[in-house]
């Protein structure tokens, strides 16, 4: 759109009476043009505002409500038109319709995926269905089953989708049709309040029931899938397996797991302990295949592309060699979607880079705010549920706050990479990328999981020069080779690059705390605020951004201060996490439960309690953890969790029978007492139906 027209639109008439003073058209000017500038940006964190407020409400709302918020958001602009100036109105209009989008997006995609799920534990049954995919697990791997029969169930009521733990020795892939006996339940939902949702993530990947097996699912006799799709999905599945397979022996034995982490997306050979390390060093969005991947691959694919393309003196005077290079970088980029599984966070990593290439195919910016606002709307339109996970949350802050670090800088210090040279350029530009993707990420790393990397700087400093310069070429070298049958030695260094990476994990993880928590859980109006404040960073102009960014914060870190502050938790996995007084969490093993552990806690390793009763000190009193009946063998006694506050004799005696009966029990210290809450509040919604 031409802004001159816009600012002819508030011309005023010359300086006497009736014309407008100076200050006021300048200011109706300049507003005007960051509306235009700001529009993209606007629309896409409103339809963001839009989808988050659908996942948040109460209740289900009708689509009658969604078509009445589209007329009330007409009818609210229609008032305000006469109300306030038109720039000022233009910018409701596209945040209002903004809002009712997203809000309509998530109403649409809920019914669009609706699939019968389980609503209470089964006895064992028998299972027939398609082994989609293995992940690993604590307890054994995890099958991901495509269901055909459940022994019971009519069609109609079977899940599309199960999970499966497989606590003995796993003998059949992906791909192949299985038996099993199964014990299914409902997925586990939340029991802390802003704790990942996997009951609701489960409902959007129509996964209708998780389970374990007794005993060994056996192949079956019964062929694919009839369904061109369901059959197609097999076999990526099993191509997928057996490539994973393939670069696990061919990257050696000590990386082979997180080669073939990276380049298929299976993460079931992987040791434990490295993906523990990679978590503790703050280097574990490595195992998420997310935009990092995503632009390494498409990044170097466009790069050769085009220097290819150069050498061929008249394809070069006669065409853009950048176009077919970003087409080809496209392409790359898709067969490395689907290679990889297409999990979410890859989804939204190809929409970004299909923009990114896009831009060059147009001749546009290709690296810009614009290309970034076209992403998030995409996502958003797509799969509005992923606005609610940390990956969209922390993809996103990142991605936006290096775009705009990368536009200010270089268009304040233009010609300084001649000043310093390329060598040092390029390690303040890596410097500088790490601390920005660090300080935009650490509110969502905070509300999410309760802690941050204490060494996740340096881990990154040191691990994504490897990453970019070792490992990606490694790996574009054994595709380059395999045609002629020496893929295995680009593996090979593939592997050998991915040591030092595990190298630098475990050190970073070994010689600090692994992670930092807080006294108190971030609520969620806190991380609500800094997602504003990023927001405006990110679409501010000039000095006043600073401002603008304090205005949110401030408020955002009194509510935090102000939160109530977890004590423990007794959670339906029958672990315990208590806080000390000392301000960090303790895990407990104390009993053998099958509800879902909070995430933010998930990481926590195991404290040893040794012989019941156990003592610990919190900030709300002593906690007492104890067998009734010290006599016993501790499978048979009756769990028990006491509570004594100081100056009460005894505050709360729970046994382990009440906690798995309501789902968990957590204890909270607020400004005015204590506050004992059993279970998860419920609310009612299509993937969450609450028990009366």
């Amino acid at each position: 759109m031409d802004t001159s027209s816009v600012v002819h639109k508030h011309k005023v008439a010359p300086e006497g009476k009736g014309a407008a003073p100076a200050w006021r058209t300048r200011w109706t000017g300049m507003w005007s043009l960051a509306a235009i500038d700001a529009r993209p940006l606007l629309f896409a964190f409103s339809l963001c505002a839009g989808a988050a407020t659908y996942f948040l409400a109460p209740e289900e709302p009708s689509l009658l409500a969604c078509l009445g918020a589209w007329i009330g958001a007409g009818l609210l602009l229609l008032a305000a038109r006469r109300l306030v100036t038109w720039s000022f109105l233009y910018v409701l209009m596209v945040a209002g319709f903004g809002v009712v989008t997203g809000f309509t997006a998530g109403a649409v995609r809920t019914r669009l995926v609706d699939a019968p799920v389980v609503t209470e534990a089964t006895r064992p049954v028998m299972l027939e269905g398609w082994v989609a995919g293995v992940e690993p697990g604590k307890k054994g791997p995890r099958l991901r089953l495509e269901v055909h029969a459940i022994q019971g169930f009519a069609p109609e009521d079977q899940p599309r989708f199960v999970r499966l733990t497989h606590m003995a020795r796993l003998e059949v892939a992906p791909g192949r049709f299985v038996r099993c006996w199964a014990v299914l339940r409902p997925p586990p939902a939340p029991v802390l309040p802003g704790d990942y949702d996997f009951q609701r993530q489960a409902y959007f990947e129509q996964l209708g029931a998780v389970g374990y097996v007794q005993g060994r699912c056996r192949g079956g006799t019964l062929g694919a899938p009839t369904g061109i799709a369901d059959r197609l999905g097999i076999s990526l599945s099993t191509f997928r397996r057996n490539l994973a397979a393939h670069v696990n022996v061919a990257a050696g034995e000590r990386a082979g797991g997180f080669a073939a982490a990276l380049i298929s997306g299976d993460r079931s050979f992987m040791a434990e302990e490295d993906q523990e390390a990679l978590r503790g060093s703050g280097l574990a969005h490595l195992l998420a295949i997310s935009g990092l991947h995503m632009g390494i691959v498409g990044g170097l694919v466009f790069f050769l592309t085009q220097k290819a393309l150069v050498l061929f003196e008249p394809l070069a005077l006669r065409v853009p060699v950048q176009k077919p290079a970003a087409v080809t970088a496209l392409l790359a980029s898709l067969a490395y979607l689907v290679l990889s599984g297409a999990s979410v966070s890859t989804q939204r990593a190809f929409i970004m880079s299909a923009v990114v290439f896009g831009a060059v195919l147009f001749d546009r910016a290709a690296i810009s705010m614009r290309s970034f606002a076209i992403a998030m709307i995409a996502v958003v339109l797509l799969q509005p549920e992923s606005v609610m996970t940390p990956g969209f949350q922390m993809s996103f802050a990142a991605s936006g706050a290096l775009i705009a670090t990368y536009e200010a800088w270089s268009h304040r210090r233009a010609g300084r990479e001649r000043v310093l040279g390329p060598i040092p350029f390029a390690w303040a530009s890596l410097v500088m990328t790490s601390v920005v993707a660090a300080v935009a990420t650490a509110p969502f790393a905070l509300y999410h999981f309760d802690r941050l990397a204490g060494l996740g700087l340096i881990a990154n400093l040191l691990a994504m020069p490897v990453i970019s310069f070792v490992s990606a070429p490694s790996a574009a070298l054994a595709l380059l080779l395999t045609p002629f049958g020496l893929g295995d030695v680009g593996l090979r260094l593939f592997g050998y690059s991915l040591e030092l990476v595990l190298m630098i994990a475990h050190g970073c993880a070994d010689m600090a705390p692994s992670k930092v928590s807080l006294p108190s859980a971030m609520p969620g109006a806190s991380m609500a605020l800094f997602a504003v404040s990023l927001a405006l960073v990110t679409t501010a102009r000039g000095a006043g951004r600073v401002l603008l960014c304090a205005l949110a914060v401030l408020p955002a870190v009194y509510l935090w201060t102000e939160s109530p502050q977890l004590v423990l938790h007794w959670s339906a996995s029958g672990e315990v996490f208590a806080r000390t007084s000392e301000g960090g969490m303790k895990r407990f093993d104390f009993a053998d439960g099958d509800g879902l552990a909070p995430l933010r806690y998930s990481t926590l390793e195991a404290a040893s309690c040794g012989e019941l009763p156990c003592e610990l000190e919190t900030p709300a009193g002593r906690l007492e953890l104890s067998n009734e009946g010290n006599c016993r063998p501790l499978h048979e006694a009756v769990l028990q969790l006491s509570l004594t506050a100081p100056g009460e004799a005894c505050a709360f005696n729970h046994n382990w029978e009440q906690v798995s009966r309501v789902g968990g029990l957590s204890v909270w210290q607020g400004k005015s007492g204590m506050i004992v809450q059993a279970g998860a509040v419920c609310r009612d919604r299509p993937w969450r139906q609450c028990q009366s």
